[in-house]
């Protein structure tokens, strides 16, 4: 009986590290049963068995894949005091994060209409909290709370670490830089 189930835990494991891979290489809305079940080595019926549908398989990978790649503590950024150096500290640890986060969460952010509300709504309720745990302590009234959330939300996005450091040819310092001025000016 111990056999059987460990060899059912281990398809699980195939299809959805299977999955993984495909989101990562062509995307969530690219990636179809077929080409998991080829990928992983089961056939269709196999997939089906283990996940019933789209949201039970995507909600395995993602669990797979944020195990594999958790985003930086913010209980860490909590301990920092002063808000400018938890900032540094918080957007330093997130571009470290997207050197191998970036291929998995650009494909999502693109293809998030595609996806079961839960991903919007996970990835919308974390980004909320990371957003939350910066702004403490930058003393923002009126009109520059929203500026203050909107720079540090964009400062957060794996998107621009792409666009700055992938595409843009800064070091993962010069762009912790660049978003810390934009979001003091955004207090202004």
């Amino acid at each position: 009986m111990n056999a059987r189930q460990d060899s059912v835990e281990q398809t699980r494991q195939q299809i959805t590290e299977a999955t993984m891979r495909l989101h990562e290489r062509v995307g969530p809305a690219a990636t179809t049963v077929s080409a998991v079940a080829e990928e992983a080595g089961v056939t269709r019926l196999t997939v089906y068995r283990h996940f019933p549908d789209d949201a039970a398989l995507i909600a395995a990978c993602s669990a797979h894949w944020r195990s594999l790649h958790p985003r930086p503590d913010t209980a860490a950024w909590s301990a920092v005091a002063d808000p400018i150096e938890r900032l540094r500290m918080a957007l330093s640890e997130t571009y470290a994060w997207a050197h191998t986060a970036a291929p998995m969460m650009t494909k999502i952010y693109r293809d998030i209409e595609v996806l079961p509300p839960l991903v919007a709504e996970a990835i919308a309720r974390d980004d909320a909290h990371r957003v939350d745990v910066l702004a403490r302590g930058f003393g923002a009234r009126g009109r520059a709370v929203c500026r203050l959330g909107a720079a540090l939300g964009h400062a957060l996005d794996v998107r621009t670490w792409v666009s700055l450091c992938l595409e843009g040819g800064l070091r993962d310092e010069e762009a912790v830089d660049v978003m810390v001025a934009a979001v003091l000016a955004a207090l202004r």
